[in-house]
């Protein structure tokens, strides 16, 4: 999810008024190449025009695949095309006639949804009150554009299993591209992104770092984190060829970019599917789970948060920034509990760095908005146990169930690596649409299994009605 706010700032631009803080960035002219306004325009027609569960295909290709830095400049507002297609993606909405509120949100509006908002809502009051500043206001609601209208055109895109297999044909599609081209950047040295805005590849310690369309970190755990969506497509037994290249280029771009995070977020979905077989016994691991931390947190002589320092899957990694990070945020709780804090680069070497996205949420945020940040997770958790439970039995709803699960374990997995940016919080999004759809599908299976037995029993008793008065004549 975007953290709502400014960009990290250093100590000296700390003294000074921010000259950038505008709607959606600080590039002073439009750059937008050729190719990516067709692309655009053509986006937004289908958006507008295409049935509503197969929108979300080419929503979702554009956003992750067109540069974030491809903006739009009206004056002094900025329209990354990011949020040109969000804003296509509400009209579309607002022009979806239907007779009640739930045709527009299957099920309603669920507890995840409810506390999405708040997030956003949180966020941009107290970034707000903490700045106190007219251009950070208008800053913040672009961010808050982004994360909410982003959010609400998902949740309204993704309504039905139909368009739960159009989100994962799109995000595999999206893999196959990316994968090829960050392969591309190892063997040519050159990111073809790049033409339309996006980062040239970059070496660290002799290794190449590819970008893709979205940056090294951003792509690579996006790609390691969707994998189990891809296996659930292939064990549909549609789409196979899809499913097999969507798996094969999220890998692709998890090594390419050649971070632990993205091995981490890939090595969260392996893990998270290695449990399907304790999927019954899952109240005992958490148990089990929280037990070992706070033990580990007795007998270590540093907090149990140091572990974070050993994670190193590159040779090359600053997990031991991650931990300070961490372990900074919680000695100074103090500091950012009420309304966050915009001082945290004076916390040590490095610090302006956020490099962890419970960190960025809190430090911008405050402890409310950290607190419905972390409510999103827990209950979209709880949403695909109380799911499960309901369709136990039936191997394919719960084969569904456990991959949504296991994708979000390995963003939360990420979480603790990367500060998800407004592009990449668009792969979350579709990722909490299709919890709350395979949710509420679930209750319906439990109604209509309900109702199953009430409807043979009036079938049985107007049979034997027939056969009396038969008889009786």
């Amino acid at each position: 999810m975007p953290t709502l706010g400014p960009k990290p700032w250093s100590k000296t631009s700390l003294l000074v008024e921010p000259e950038h803080l505008r709607f959606g960035g600080g590039a002073t002219e439009t750059i937008l190449t050729p190719l990516v306004a067709v692309w655009m325009l053509v986006a937004i027609v289908l958006i507008l025009a295409l049935p509503r569960h197969k929108v979300i295909i080419p929503f979702l290709f554009s956003c992750l695949n067109i540069p974030i830095g491809q903006v739009v400049v009206l004056g002094t507002v900025h329209f990354t095309v990011f949020r040109i297609l969000i804003i296509a993606g509400l009209a579309r909405r607002a022009a979806e006639r239907g007779p009640s509120p739930g045709r527009k949100f299957p099920g309603g509006f669920n507890g995840v949804d409810q506390v999405t908002v708040l997030w956003t809502v949180s966020a941009l009051t107290i970034l707000s009150l903490q700045w106190m500043d007219t251009q950070m206001l208008i800053h913040t609601l672009g961010d808050f554009m982004d994360a909410l209208g982003g959010y609400l055109v998902v949740r309204f895109l993704v309504n039905d299993r139909k368009a739960i297999r159009s989100t994962v044909i799109a995000l595999a599609v999206t893999c196959v591209v990316q994968g090829a081209c960050m392969l591309n950047e190892q063997i040519t040295h050159e990111n073809v992104f790049s033409y339309m805005g996006g980062a040239p590849f970059t070496v660290r310690d002799d290794k190449i770092r590819s970008q893709g369309a979205m940056g090294c970190l951003y792509a690579g755990v996006f790609g390691g984190a969707v994998v189990p969506l891809f296996l659930w497509l292939w064990t549909e037994g549609k789409s196979r060829t899809v499913a097999f290249a969507g798996i094969a280029g999220a890998i692709a771009m998890a090594i390419t970019s050649n971070s632990s995070s993205s091995l981490l977020a890939l090595l969260g979905s392996v893990v998270g599917l290695a449990f399907w077989f304790l999927r019954r016994q899952m109240r005992l691991v958490r148990w089990g789970l929280s037990l070992t931390l706070v033990a580990l947190h007795l007998v270590m002589k540093a907090p149990v948060w140091a572990l974070i320092a050993h994670v190193d899957l590159t040779g090359s990694s600053s997990s031991d920034h991650r931990y300070k990070l961490v372990d900074s945020c919680i000695r100074h709780f103090s500091d950012w509990w009420l309304l966050g804090y915009k001082y945290y680069d004076q916390w040590g070497y490095d610090m302006w760095d956020l490099s962890d996205q419970f960190v960025a949420v809190a430090l911008t945020g405050g402890l409310l908005t950290l607190v419905f940040y972390v409510a999103i997770f827990s209950r979209s958790f709880g949403a695909i146990g109380t799911a499960r439970k309901q369709v136990n039995g039936n191997r394919g709803e719960e084969w569904l169930l456990w991959c949504l699960g296991s994708v979000l374990f390995a963003n939360v997995v990420a979480h603790f690596g990367i500060n998800y940016m407004a592009q990449m919080m668009m792969t979350v999004f579709p990722l909490l649409a299709c919890i709350s759809i395979a949710a509420f599908e679930a209750r319906q299976e439990i109604v209509r299994s309900a109702e199953a037995p009430d409807e043979e029993m009036h079938a049985s008793v107007a049979t034997a009605g027939e056969t009396m008065s038969w008889l009786s004549a």
